[in-house]
């Protein structure tokens, strides 16, 4: 067992196994299977006896065209024409890792870990995830040595043929040129493998040609348009039968009860499973699984508190008058944050669903010694440890087959369905499919946690801050994420026996990113009994709006514009202002003044920044409707501006249905919404007009997968404020309105 005075050992010696351990040499061979006539070149790419360049992706495709920018770079240093290149998932291995998503979506178990001891863990435990914006920051320079690696090698083979100098070569659309000799990839991949790499790889430094920068077109498009695309609800193996599953309630539920004679009656059904938690049905079809479920008329038993919105809500207000622990501080705020004339101001975030189209779904199959498994996961080495600690066996006994997402918005990093679909093959000794039910993916969902932020600030006489204060009531999801993902780590165990401290990713982006003389974050962390799990722009989906929409309030109590005030506050922040310029230039701003139905925010996370200019209304029916979005976006340098267009607008469109749709409600630990119907979620004729402004940046690439989504919100409440003259502080704005 892993206790903290394991970790912890006295004196010197206990640190300095920790560096060893980190900085111990170690190296990883890659896994990268060759198909006949393929040539593998380390870890990331293969050419074809026909010219075919084949890119391993360590990152799960789920709609953000994560299977395009990465072969991308590849293509770009290789010298390769984009008609010939194509990508596979990567294999699980440790060379794939990624540290940066670790660090992002387990702060709160990791933040007090080093970041070397941090790194090393991930690697080492081939720590392969999807989230976080990290995909580009993460493995661009691993992709562009790789391709460049790749080019030198056929330029070597090239020259030899020649008799030339290799540095005289260079390569262009799938050739290797040198003068008016010209050789396809094809020719060369076979023998270019054998020469050595030079000590240090030549890149690619504004050359002509280069694919950096362009709108190449999407690389998963054509296999989803023309349905040849796979996802694990699409995989058919011989003798498989289908299953849908029924859980107890949130909290300590047990099943008590079921009718197996009923559900023997539906035709088609093959099997009932249970064990304490849940029950399955399996049967020939998934609509004969799903009316066999109903048919066995599931009871269970919940013990301990009862769970529903006034409970969560209790919870929340307790943990916010509690002592909470300080996440960080700038300047000292104590002279001038006592006293009257505070400016105090409560805001509430609602628990937030997925809402993913595409349920939970996994295809197991168990023969021999083996676990074969067909899952999309966001964590795939995370997805194999879960099946096999769910049937006892090692993992390494596991082969898992990725598949593509429909869209999951972070619920793909949960295991369930893989750990489940392991024990119904076992049980069922044949292939199985289990399909959650979209009722049973509304039920239980890890949903964003809630939140509520007691606000406090001073103002000077001429408009300025003095002193500012977030205090955020909000569960420590990431440590809970962290525990559930990976229950068996030592690591993991260790940090979560130290004292508690603020979870990192609980108030992850509630720091302003303005130049304050003093400023203080605290996180109170809010036990509510509901399990919490990442949902697509973390934490910042509600700390941008309770810091933006704070800001707003600020600016008007101090009669001052808030466009320019903001811009005045950055110190020097040249990106962020530029953004809020444009998107005002843009927008047309007019300064937010009352009746105007405009409102700008902005944030900036994961090396990008964004300012959103929304122009709102109130509809007959009371709900806020959004007319316009507006929105400029520095995201450093751009692989494919395209795909950074399409992840901002479609982060847009997600803010914006978040933003006025109704709240998860729980009543006697049920979700009471059962279909999508019920959510209330904008239809494509809801959507507002929108402009994305791409600004042109020199700074390194960032990340834009969850930046689209997080300032929408309050850009929104800000428009609704000057719409209406009423503040709205809680998610979502209907609640309010």
């Amino acid at each position: 067992m892993v206790t903290r005075r394991n970790l912890l050992v006295a004196g010197g010696a206990g640190l300095g196994l920790v560096v060893a351990w980190a900085a111990w040499p170690r190296s990883y061979r890659p896994n990268l299977a060759a198909a006949p006539g393929e040539t593998v070149y380390g870890a990331w790419l293969k050419i074809g006896a026909d010219g075919q360049v084949t890119v391993a992706v360590p990152q799960a495709e789920h709609g953000q065209g994560v299977w395009t920018a990465l072969p991308q770079i590849v293509a770009d240093e290789l010298g390769a024409d984009w008609r010939t290149v194509g990508v596979e998932a990567a294999p699980i291995n440790p060379l794939y890792a990624n540290p940066l998503a670790a660090d992002a979506l387990f702060a709160g178990a990791f933040d007090r870990i080093p970041a070397a001891l941090r790194r090393e863990h991930a690697v080492r435990g081939a720590l392969m995830l999807t989230g976080g914006s990290a995909s580009i920051r993460m493995f661009e320079p691993a992709l562009r040595e790789a391709g460049a690696a790749a080019r030198v090698l056929l330029c070597k083979a090239a020259a030899k043929r020649w008799g030339v100098d290799w540095t005289a070569c260079e390569t262009d659309s799938g050739f290797v040129v040198a003068g008016k000799k010209r050789l396809r990839f094809a020719e060369l991949a076979a023998e270019a493998v054998a020469f050595d790499l030079p000590a240090e790889l030549p890149l690619r430094v504004d050359d002509d040609g280069r694919l950096t920068g362009q709108d190449l077109p999407r690389l998963d498009v054509p296999a989803k348009v023309d349905g040849s695309a796979n996802f694990a609800a699409d995989v058919r193996l011989p003798d498989m039968v289908f299953a849908s599953i029924m859980q107890g309630p949130i909290g300590d539920s047990r099943l008590t009860h079921i009718d197996r004679a009923a559900a023997g009656r539906v035709r088609g059904t093959v099997a009932v499973v249970e064990n304490e938690r849940w029950v399955a049905a399996l049967a020939t079809d998934w609509w004969a699984a799903d009316r066999a479920l109903a048919a066995l008329q599931p009871r269970f038993a919940t013990h301990g508190a009862v769970v529903d919105d006034a409970s969560i809500a209790a919870a929340l207000d307790a943990a916010l008058k509690a002592p909470g622990h300080r996440f960080a501080t700038a300047g000292d705020i104590a002279p001038v944050m006592g006293g009257p004339g505070l400016i105090v101001a409560d805001y509430l975030a609602a628990p937030a669903f997925h809402a993913a189209i595409e349920p939970p779904c996994a295809t197991a199959w168990y023969h021999g010694d083996r676990l074969e498994l067909w899952v999309g996961a966001q964590a795939p080495g995370l997805a194999r440890a879960a099946a096999a600690r769910a049937i006892g066996i090692s993992p390494e006994a596991v082969i898992l087959h990725p598949t593509l997402i429909g869209g999951s918005f972070g619920a793909a990093l949960e295991c369930d369905a893989a750990a489940q679909a392991a024990i119904l093959t076992v049980k069922a000794k044949r292939p199985v499919q289990l399909t959650w039910s979209q009722r049973e993916a509304l039920a239980r969902d890890r949903v964003r946690a809630p939140a509520k932020a007691r606000m406090t600030a001073r103002l000077a006489a001429n408009g300025a801050i003095l002193g500012w204060r977030a205090q955020i009531a909000a569960p420590a999801t990431g440590r809970d994420l962290a525990a559930r993902l990976m229950p068996d780590d030592w690591l993991i165990e260790a940090a979560l026996a130290l004292p508690r401290a603020a979870d990192g990713y609980a108030v992850a982006g509630a720091v302003p990113p303005y130049r304050l003389p003093g400023c203080i974050v605290e996180h109170h962390p809010a036990g509510i009994g509901v399990p919490t799990g990442h949902l697509r722009g973390g934490a910042h989906g509600y700390t941008c709006f309770f810091t933006e929409c704070f800001l707003d309030e600020l600016a008007h109590q101090a009669g001052m514009e808030p466009v320019s005030w903001r811009i005045g506050m950055l110190g020097g922040d040249a990106r962020l202002a530029r953004c809020l310029s444009t998107a005002a230039a843009l927008g047309g701003w007019d300064g937010g003044a009352s009746g105007s139905g405009q409102g700008i925010a902005c944030h900036a996370m994961a090396g990008s920044c964004i300012a959103v200019l929304a122009e709102a209304s109130v509809g007959d029916d009371g709900r806020p409707h959004v007319d316009r979005l507006v929105a400029a976006v520095d995201c450093g340098r751009q692989i494919n501006p395209d795909l950074v267009r399409q992840q901002i607008e479609g982060g847009l469109i997600l803010g914006v249905a978040a933003a006025p749709s109704p709240a998860v409600q729980i009543d006697r630990n049920l979700v009471t919404a059962r279909r999508l119907g019920q959510l209330g979620l904008p239809r494509l004729a809801d959507a507002p007009d929108i402009t994305v402004e791409l600004i042109a940046s020199n700074a390194e690439a960032g990340g834009v997968g969850d930046l689209g989504v997080v300032a929408v919100a309050p850009a929104i409440a800000n428009a609704l404020a000057s719409a209406t003259g009423k503040r709205l502080r809680a998610l979502p704005l209907g609640r309010a309105a």
